[in-house]
């Protein structure tokens, strides 16, 4: 058993689960074998996930989830990645992208002639535009704050007359000046109106801007599509950015193959040739693609289960040849006995987390008690002082990974640089015991009688978050507090909805940035579940996305970190112990990352030793 070391991390998105029905997945030889083979035969793997893909556009808020990004990261190419240690590396063969000035902050992107969809068009300056656009917020037209969303799916509803991206980037938010296109429509340049400390995570080409205002519109060429929605940008044509905003907020859902061939487009590696509902989804090799991250294996299938134990026997069955599951002991055991696998154990770039709700007229938020915001404050200072968090740690994640310890810091990783910095200050050492008596002091002190029922939502069928709730339940009971398991197998799309008052998760890092933990603790921002708001935890946030000295950084980290400990939003729990698990004989040359997209990463050098 391999191990793997950890490292800073930053960005996170939501590491959502929810259950899916195996079945049988299409072989290699079934329809096109993948023509770019070297190959007598083509080369095929069946791999294993947790949730269904549910959006081809992750960068909304409804699609900002593990699911989807993983397999985006194998259809869609960019200027940039982060490899298997963390390490940021540019990828000139989709293009290159450069600070022309610093003061004020000048980036240019240029994209490479070899760049294109899938469809022949080729990837240029209208798709950067269209990023710019709905990450920047700079042409919307109504505040987050008064879009409502649908009840469903948590998908942003905006008035149809409304212009409104439902994304947002700290980054890109700076750039509020109309970017400059070049005359042969390959480079962009921003200007930003600040120094901004993670400018280089700044551009992800993500969804087309031909197809999108194709459907939006009505347009029927691609180069006519480009020209107008440029031309709308431009001119700030609201009648027509309000339709464009729309299909791009949810024209890009499903879950199942679309009919409209153009909604599932790639610019890299794979292309998405068949999706079961539930059950799993094939990509095979890209002939026409010329980047650098040329797929090695024909086709992959992914095939989804919730339940790890049934996908440590669908290995040993032949029927997955790898999977990363979220491990437990008895998933590494179970694994460990069958033959040819191999496991490369460490830690992931996720940790997990209870959060509390504060705006849906619950026991956390001060609305259910006529406004006061400190009797809120006590509820949930109580509540957080009895989660069994050592506990936790030594019964489901020690047995894994028998160096694991609380997590005590919402934006670092125990072991990089400037954690013990920020713990020292963070106000964390307050819950480093189960202290019942504690919380039943504060409650006293709030004048709120107990039993207080607080609804727990967790992903149904997770093993490990089903114990976690079974060992928070008496220890919160001890503490004054009834816990109403609320688990709900689409709990992701229920983030945010207000029909819990607590959940656990974990969040996911997808690179070293620092700035991304805005969106989860700004106000309004695109990961804030909770209706947290508070004006100088925004300030500084402010501040450390100015600042480039990573002295600096912690020191305005520390800051944050005091405030949001202080006021009792939530807590941190573990950090998410991994194991990459295969079978030796069907797939080699691994090299799963700590940080998203995990397994999949390095897939451009898998081999399938028979094929060898």
């Amino acid at each position: 058993m391999r191990s793997k070391r950890m490292f800073a991390t930053g960005a996170v998105i939501a590491s959502l689960s929810v259950m899916a029905t195996a079945c049988a997945a299409p072989s290699a030889d079934e329809g096109d074998s993948g023509s770019g083979s070297d190959n007598a035969q083509p080369t095929s793997l069946n791999l294993g996930w947790n949730q269904p893909f549910y959006s081809y556009n992750e960068n909304t808020s409804n699609g900002n989830a593990t699911a989807n990004a993983n397999i985006k990261y194998l259809m869609n190419d960019g200027f940039w990645y982060v490899d298997a240690e963390g390490n940021l590396q540019q990828n000139t063969s989709f293009g290159t992208y450069e600070a022309t000035s610093e003061d004020p902050l000048v980036v240019k992107y240029t994209i490479s002639d070899d760049a294109a969809w899938s469809d022949g068009t080729p990837v240029d300056a209208a798709d950067m535009l269209l990023a710019w656009a709905a990450g920047s917020g700079a042409l919307n037209t109504i505040d987050a704050d008064k879009v409502k969303t649908d009840e469903a799916t948590g998908a942003a509803k905006p008035p149809k007359d409304a212009v409104y991206f439902d994304t947002s980037s700290p980054g890109l938010a700076l750039v509020t000046k109309t970017p400059e296109i070049s005359d042969d429509n390959k480079s962009i340049t921003f200007e930003y109106d600040k120094p901004f400390a993670d400018w280089q995570y700044d551009m992800s080409v993500n969804v087309p801007a031909h197809i999108t205002t194709e459907k939006a519109l009505g347009t029927s060429d691609p180069q006519a599509a480009k020209d107008e929605f440029i031309k709308a940008v431009q001119d700030k044509d609201n009648a027509k950015l309000a339709k464009i905003s729309q299909f791009w907020n949810t024209g890009y859902d499903y879950t199942k193959m679309p009919d409209d061939k153009d909604l599932a487009l790639s610019s890299g590696a794979y292309l998405l040739t068949d999706f079961k509902e539930n059950q799993y989804l094939t990509l095979k090799k890209n002939p026409d693609f010329k980047g650098e991250h040329k797929a090695s294996i024909d086709q992959l299938t992914v095939r989804w289960n919730e339940d790890p134990l049934a996908q440590v026997q669908a290995l040993e069955n032949g029927e997955l040849d790898m999977f990363s599951p979220q491990a437990t002991t008895d998933v590494v055991k179970a694994a460990e006995k069958i033959p040819n696998v191999d496991i490369e154990s460490g830690v992931e770039g996720t940790y997990e987390h209870i959060d509390t709700v504060l705006n849906n007229k619950g026991p956390f938020d001060p609305a259910s008690y006529g406004g006061d915001e400190q009797k809120a404050l006590k509820v949930r200072q109580a509540f957080l002082s009895a989660i069994p968090r050592q506990e936790i740690v030594d019964k489901l994640i020690k047995p894994i990974n028998p160096d694991a310890q609380v997590r005590n810091s919402f934006l670092k990783t125990e072991g990089t640089p400037g954690y013990d910095e920020i713990v020292a200050q963070n106000g964390s050492s307050e819950y480093s015991e189960v202290d019942p008596a504690r919380s039943k002091s504060l409650l006293e002190e709030a004048g709120v009688n107990g039993p207080i029922d607080v609804r727990v939502m967790y992903a149904a069928d997770n093993v490990r978050r089903a114990n976690e709730f079974q060992l928070m339940k008496p220890a919160l009971a001890e503490a004054g507090f009834n816990l109403i398991d609320a688990k709900n197998a689409d709990w992701g799309s229920k983030l945010g909805d207000g029909t819990y008052d607590a959940v656990f998760f974990g969040w996911q890092s997808t690179t070293p940035a620092v700035s991304a933990d805005q969106a989860t603790f700004g106000t309004g921002g695109i990961n804030n579940l909770i209706g947290y708001s508070n004006k100088e935890v925004d300030k500084l946030f402010d501040q450390l996305i100015l600042t480039s000295d990573e002295t600096e950084q912690v020191k305005i980290q520390a800051e944050i970190e005091k405030l949001l400990f202080d006021d009792a939003i939530g807590i941190t729990i573990f950090q998410f112990p991994s194991a990459n698990i295969s079978n030796s004989t069907r797939v080699t040359d691994l090299d799963p990352a700590i940080l998203s997209p995990t397994m999949f990463y390095n897939f451009w050098n898998w081999k399938v030793p028979s094929a060898s």
